[in-house]
């Protein structure tokens, strides 16, 4: 499933996350979190962790996914690694062809995370950096990503990808994984277009209407069949 979420942040928030993301934030090097198959490609900076500017924007991220029903329905979330935060810029200004690990440990909380859907949330503007996209291998071709700051996109966690070299400005974003209540990506996509329809459906006949009422039933026995909660 690739999905482009809207609006994940308002304007006032992404303000508020770039202010916190200034000048005194304490960047390090990002290769400092990457496996051994990444390292040799990852050239950014990352937030410190345990910095007080990582644990407010933390918190503003999760209560953003946390009121975001269409994340939920996408993602069906079990687990959700700690956001993480990086910029791309200067001389630290690419990643390199990857996959993200498969199980990465999460340290707020300390728990272990299967990594199902990987997520980046855009924090600054397009028009403020040149490059910085980022490029997922599908099946048809490659796809470049460069979103509106408060935007988020989903992508499997399985496909190899990239983020271009930054030749102007800084990019900016969060990133993190998601262990889904689904582990298949094939049955959470059918879901999530089951929902979509079902909502599609309801404002036309209603909640209560038969077919409505059915569909729904079939969508939670689905779910049922397949979740591990």
């Amino acid at each position: 499933m690739f999905l482009h979420l809207k609006n994940i942040l308002t304007p006032e928030e992404v303000r508020s996350a770039r202010s916190l993301l200034g000048h005194d934030a304490p960047w390090v090097d990002g290769r400092t979190s990457a496996g051994d198959q990444a390292v040799a490609a990852k050239r950014n900076e990352q937030l410190a962790q345990d910095s007080t500017q990582a644990q407010q924007l933390r918190a503003l991220v999760l209560a953003a996914l946390h009121r975001d029903a269409l994340f939920f329905s996408a993602a069906l979330p079990h687990k959700i690694f700690n956001p993480l935060f990086n910029r791309y810029s200067g001389e630290s200004n690419f990643y390199g062809n990857h996959v993200d690990g498969a199980v990465l440990r999460s340290r707020h909380p300390d728990q272990w995370v299967r990594s199902d859907i990987s997520c980046t949330l855009f924090l600054a503007d397009p028009a403020d950096y040149d490059g910085g996209e980022l490029l997922i291998k599908e099946p048809q071709g490659e796809r470049a990503v460069k979103l509106p700051a408060g935007d988020m996109v989903l992508y499997p966690s399985s496909t190899v990808h990239q983020v271009a070299p930054v030749t102007r400005g800084a990019r900016i974003a969060s990133f993190f994984w998601v262990q889904s209540m689904v582990r298949s990506t094939e049955q959470r996509q059918l879901l999530f277009d089951m929902d979509m329809d079902l909502l599609r459906l309801r404002s036309t006949i209603g909640d209560h209407a038969d077919p409505v009422v059915g569909l729904t039933g079939t969508y939670h026995n689905l779910l049922r069949m397949w979740a591990d909660a």
